[in-house]
């Protein structure tokens, strides 16, 4: 096989898409960022803001605190903190600058009403953020995934509308990746076009690793796995991805790298190769060409499952760090397409019931997997078509699992969501 220059420049453009910063879990930013820009189209500070989101907002935005409001949880929270300080330039870093803003958001959730409900319908990804000042009012809506917004209005007028939830910013057709393709690429790519991305993904999602270790976010999971494992190569892969989760969903304020829309995703998928690279004392060439690897793999399998789903997406990024750690090591397509279905086929099954500090410790469950996954196929053993959900070719195992994901656990999401919300006493 060998790719055309029409491809390459598309997998460049990928890249460039999906490595984006973003300041805090990427879907109360989506919030905060309509906020925003709603607050912008007032001209003024509200008197009440309502919001109307879709489930899987609902299930991703609830327990997560927002960063730099001094803990605080939420969408109400979410909202207050894009109106009160939240830049609409700056899309997914909206609240990157908004340090020193936590008592005047505080004032702004005890004084104003901010009211939530669940948008009409069954689409998976739906914000919206209407703001009023007396008899004014103002409106932004995003639909599709976190950046894109169809419609702002202010008094009923229309101030901007896009072609609707598919207008994305990603228009770099993924349907054109495959794992052998991914492969060829990282091999061949023009590394200046795409360095900038990925030598940020590197040091940004290194330092909120750094801080995920260093202080008490979340449930410490990156902490507690070094703890009691030690520094065994393994654990360090493991920790250094959970530490990153332990602090963004803690609200660190240190932006993140993304990977389909999540920096969840974003932090798997570069960390445990990151740290690979640096136990092997790999060479900063290959550590580039293996984290190309690693991301498209993650985005090709995301692909098919949708930005949102009841497929917990720390499995996608686990399994594309595996792949990358495979061709950190000289693995050629057949290592990597055996990880990768390895991988899938041990734990395909994880649900996603939320952001929240859990999320680290599915993530160090993830990667965990993956790295079998990798040992399976070092070993010489791999799962066959037929054995479950696997099938003969790793892209056709990678469609499976997608269709898995998006029509098979359309009820399963529902089902999370109504467990989430409803209300339940204990003992």
């Amino acid at each position: 096989m060998s790719l055309t220059a029409c491809e390459k420049e598309v997998f460049a453009r990928i890249l460039k898409e999906e490595l984006v910063p973003a300041t805090g879990c990427t879907e109360p930013i989506a919030i905060a960022y309509a906020a925003a820009v709603a607050k912008r189209a007032l001209g003024k500070a509200p008197d009440s803001c309502a919001a109307e989101v879709s489930g899987n907002i609902i299930k991703n935005a609830r327990c997560v605190a927002v960063p730099n409001t001094g803990g605080l949880k939420g969408i109400e929270a979410a909202v207050a903190a894009g109106v009160v300080a939240g830049n609409a330039e700056l899309a997914l870093d909206v609240l990157g600058a908004a340090s020193g803003s936590e008592e005047e958001i505080r004032r702004f959730l005890a004084s104003r009403e901010i009211s939530v409900c669940p948008a009409a319908g069954d689409a998976l990804f739906f914000i919206s953020v209407t703001v009023r000042a007396g008899e004014s009012f103002a409106k932004a809506v995003i639909e599709g995934f976190h950046t894109n917004l169809v419609l702002i209005e202010k008094d009923g007028k229309e101030l901007f509308r896009s072609g609707g939830k598919d207008n994305a910013c990603c228009v770099a057709d993924r349907s054109l990746l495959t794992v052998e393709k991914i492969v060829e690429f990282a091999d061949t790519a023009e590394l200046e076009k795409i360095r900038e991305s990925l030598e940020r993904q590197i040091a940004f999602n290194s330092a909120i690793s750094e801080e995920g270790l260093r202080g008490d976010w979340g449930a410490n999971v990156g902490k507690i796995i070094l703890k009691t494992f030690g520094e065994c190569p393994e654990a360090r892969l493991k920790a250094a991805a959970a530490a990153g989760s332990d602090a963004r969903m803690g609200g660190c304020d240190k932006p993140v790298i993304i990977v389909s829309g999540s920096g969840n995703q974003g932090i798997t998928a570069s960390m445990p190769v990151v740290e690979y690279a640096k136990q092997k004392n790999a060479d900063r060439e290959r550590l580039l060409r293996a984290l190309i690897v690693s991301d498209l793999t993650t985005i090709h399998q995301k692909t098919g499952i949708g930005r949102l789903s009841a497929f917990c997406g720390a499995v996608s990024a686990g399994c594309g760090a595996a792949a990358g750690i495979a061709y950190l090591d000289g693995g050629d397509f057949s290592r990597i397409a055996h990880t990768v279905v390895n991988a899938l086929a041990i734990c395909s099954g994880m649900i996603c019931d939320g952001a929240k500090p859990s999320c680290a410790a599915k993530i160090a469950a993830a990667v965990d997997a993956g790295l079998l996954g990798y040992a399976m196929s070092l070993n010489g053993k791999e799962f066959l078509d037929g054995e479950g959900i696997v099938v003969k070719g790793v892209d056709n195992t990678i469609k499976n699992v997608g269709e898995l994901a998006s029509e098979g656990m359309a009820q399963t999401d529902r089902k999370i969501l109504s467990l989430l919300t409803e209300k339940r006493s204990g003992r």
